[in-house]
């Protein structure tokens, strides 16, 4: 007789419904019986340069070493993003993808009868890893699709220990400027932790965005998560870093698995932070493909939510389920949102020239079909 193992599990855990990523594209080919070499996947917001030559390089050279455990304590890149980031070696903490260090600091700090505070349009993995620990969730209605910071602070009580806000924010692309983060800073209590996800953050220049670094002197209940998955395109890869006091990190460090970045990630991570003509190549690349898919949902009469990130949520009009089925049958892949409360909005990750043009050709055709 076996165990009923579901009710076993812990409360938060029973009620998950596991993450769900974009379709990959040999599940589309097997599905319908399509060439994989035509099928274009504008759908988990990865960057279609490639990969830094550099990086590439750096996992050639590492390869003989792969009987060897990594570096359990990432001294390279932690170095490296040490001096980059204008922080102190014990400041840095690193994760197997960024999506590493959201669930570390749940394990860390929350507990039942404890609360995290979240925006609604928010990154899944922030209810994920609240709710796995039995945590509860306090999720405040978005403003314009974006983060209402004023009401984010007043959703804070006696039992919240982690805030966790996203600059700019996935799948919606909005953000906020200095001086609104600034005043959030400002009134957060000490004791709650603020988590801010800058996982886009290199995909803006100038002032566009506020540098969280900026503030992390200012703040020690702030933490600073970004990745390398996006702008410096090492997905496949899973490392990320968060930068927070020395006593955060510490705390992180003591909850984090032995060995948790790769010694191929490791080495790749260092080799593309220090390509700074790759960074700039991916930042010129994904201004033009903005430019072009908003002229083309224009001309399509489609609307759409203005972003920072390497992705645009775009506003159908109607459930936007029926075009993404009519899209997959085109051999085009994009991400439906319906999970985060938006129903009638298709993400669209921002690819080369030749399959953003694929896309628009694409969604052309569904619309006109129906």
């Amino acid at each position: 007789m076996s165990g009923d193992f579901l009710a076993l599990a812990q409360p938060g855990v029973q009620q998950l419904s596991p993450y769900v990523p974009g379709k990959p594209v040999d599940e589309l080919a097997r599905e319908l019986d399509i060439d994989p070499a035509t099928i274009v996947k504008l759908a988990s917001n990865e960057n279609p340069l490639g990969a830094s030559p550099r990086a590439l390089a750096a996992i050639r050279d590492e390869l003989a070493e792969l009987t060897r455990y990594p570096d359990g304590n990432g001294f390279a890149l932690k170095s490296l993003l040490s001096s980059q980031c204008g922080v102190q070696l014990d400041q840095v903490m690193l994760g197997n993808g960024s999506n590493d260090i959201l669930e570390l600091v749940a394990r860390a700090y929350l507990a039942p009868g404890l609360n995290a505070v979240f925006s609604e349009h928010a990154f899944a993995v922030y209810p994920i890893v609240t709710q796995a620990v039995g945590a509860d969730a306090h999720v405040v209605p978005a403003r314009e699709w974006g983060h209402d910071l004023p009401a984010m602070l007043k959703a804070i009580d006696s039992n919240t220990r982690v805030v966790f806000i996203a600059n700019p924010n996935n799948p919606t692309g909005t953000w906020f400027d200095a001086n609104a983060l600034n005043e959030f800073l400002q009134d957060v209590p000490e004791r709650v932790l603020v988590v801010l996800d800058e996982a886009y953050i290199e995909y803006a220049e100038g002032s566009e965005l506020p540098d969280g670094l900026e503030f992390l002197s200012a703040y020690p209940n702030l933490l600073v998560s970004r990745t390398f998955s996006k702008a410096y395109g090492l997905a496949a890869l899973r490392v990320g870093y968060a930068l927070s006091s020395a006593v955060v990190a510490d705390v992180l460090n003591r909850v984090r698995q032995p060995f948790n970045v790769n010694s191929l990630a490791l080495a790749a991570a260092c080799a593309a932070l220090q390509d700074t003509e790759y960074l700039a190549e991916s930042r010129r690349l994904n201004d033009a493909g903005m430019h072009q898919l908003q002229e083309g949902f224009r001309e399509l009469g489609l609307s759409w939510i203005p972003s920072r990130g390497n992705f645009i949520a775009l506003d159908l009009g109607q459930l936007a389920a029926p075009v993404y089925q009519g899209l997959l049958r085109e051999g085009v892949i994009v991400r439906p949102v319906a999970n985060y409360g938006m129903p009638n909005h298709l993400r669209v990750t921002i690819g080369l020239p030749v399959e953003n043009t694929r896309l628009l050709e694409a969604l052309a055709k569904v619309l006109v079909r129906g």
